[in-house]
């Protein structure tokens, strides 16, 4: 078996963080105080879907939105967020039962679970980060700089540490 040279183990390691960075920021939506957004989610087409429920861990018993009976479902609705929700598309064609949120405020940035209910529940998890003004300073999307700075600055550790160890043996195997 052919053995990595140090530069190959490195170019593949970075490959890897660009991979995990872009996965990362694709279930991440940024948005500004005022604008509506989207937040997707798709199953197959083919699946029958029964009902579709967004939450917010932070709700307790209250969720974004309920649709089921072909119809919204606003009795544990949270107050905050009547009248401002929507599915994109209420048919679910082509699976699509994207969160429409509207006039996005601050206090709507956090971690949103879409949960599809048919023959096996699916759940897909989005990140709504929202900036907006506050004083007249803007507020910068913490959440989405905390959220990939933490995987990223695992990821270069390794890839540093791996890289290191990698050269050291290789100066080793010399001496």
């Amino acid at each position: 078996m052919a053995s990595l040279t140090l530069p190959s183990l490195c170019w593949a390691l970075l490959f890897l963080f660009v991979v995990v960075f872009t996965a990362e920021a694709q279930n991440t939506i940024t948005a500004e105080s005022g604008q509506d957004v989207v937040l997707p989610c798709r199953v197959s087409p083919d699946k029958t879907i029964r009902a579709v429920k967004w939450s917010r861990a932070d709700l307790g018993d209250n969720y974004v939105l309920l649709y089921r009976d072909e119809q919204l479902d606003p009795e544990n609705q949270d107050p905050s967020f009547r009248k401002r929700v929507d599915l994109q598309d209420r048919q679910m064609n082509n699976g699509n039962v994207s969160l429409v949120l509207k006039n996005v405020t601050t206090a709507d940035g956090g971690s949103y679970n879409c949960k599809i209910f048919n023959r096996g529940e699916r759940i897909n998890t989005v990140s709504l980060t929202v900036s907006g003004q506050t004083g007249g300073l803007t507020v910068a999307p913490v959440g989405l700089i905390a959220g990939l700075s933490v995987p990223a600055v695992l990821l270069v550790a390794a890839v540093g540490f791996v890289c290191y160890r990698r050269h050291k043996q290789q100066n080793r195997d010399f001496n």
